[in-house]
């Protein structure tokens, strides 16, 4: 009697799954073609953070985005094309906000560090682009030339922004700039700590990222202001 309820169980959840698939592609034939490329990144994103790269496979993409396999090669000719879009889709927005804050000159070194943290907060943390940099973490040793994509098209650009508001305030006589301005990656340390702190220990120690985000602000803030 169990076995024959298993069974059954087993059926309507293959049943449901089906119809789910099937409702996601009648939703995906009738989407304007930029929403249903979104609609296969944000699928690639997910199912890359599940299996990593190596054991992903196109059709398990198209599956989830609601798309046949040959409607994915439409917009992507292999999964290392999806792959390198998808980070470079993600990775726009935070790539834009940093520009614009190295290209604005009004901006205190303080200011531009709290403009940095509260993206940080709100649009990376909790968001997708935290799994993009758990996922290039996790996969960049295993595939290097997926690490030196993202380095060329992602922290190299982010790097020429951090030198560019450092060496700002270096010319402004903030000393401890100086010190940000050879070595940028300071600036972001905190936040990949955090990523990688929340996907290892947070159950065995959670960590308040957005507290410690601002601890690390306000001492920061006291180093630049108090050398100025």
């Amino acid at each position: 009697m169990q076995v024959k309820e298993a069974r059954l169980q087993g059926a309507a959840k293959a049943a449901n799954k089906q119809t789910s698939e099937d409702g996601l592609r009648r939703r995906a034939s009738h989407a304007h073609p930029e929403q249903r490329q979104q609609a296969i990144l944000t699928a690639a994103l997910e199912t890359f953070s599940e299996n990593g790269f190596a054991a992903t496979r196109l059709e398990d993409v198209a599956r989830r985005a609601g798309v046949a396999k040959g409607t994915l090669y439409l917009y992507f000719p292999d999964k290392e094309a999806l792959f390198e879009t998808m980070l470079k889709s993600f990775a726009a927005p935070a790539l834009a906000r940093l520009a614009s804050l190295a290209a604005d000159e009004n901006l205190t070194l303080a200011e531009a560090l709290d403009h940095f943290i509260a993206f940080v907060q709100t649009q990376v943390l909790g968001t997708p682009r935290e799994k993009v940099i758990r996922l290039i973490v996790a996969e960049g040793p295993r595939f290097p030339r997926l690490a030196k994509f993202y380095y060329d098209e992602v922290i190299s650009k982010a790097l020429v922004s951090l030198r560019a508001i450092f060496q700002r305030s270096e010319g402004q006589g903030m000393r401890p700039a100086a010190a940000f301005a050879r070595y940028p990656q300071l600036f972001f340390a905190p936040v990949l700590m955090s990523i990688l702190w929340r996907g290892l220990f947070a159950e065995y120690e959670p960590l308040d990222v957005v507290d410690m985000l601002s601890a690390y602000r306000d001492l920061f803030r006291e180093n630049v202001e108090g050398a100025k």
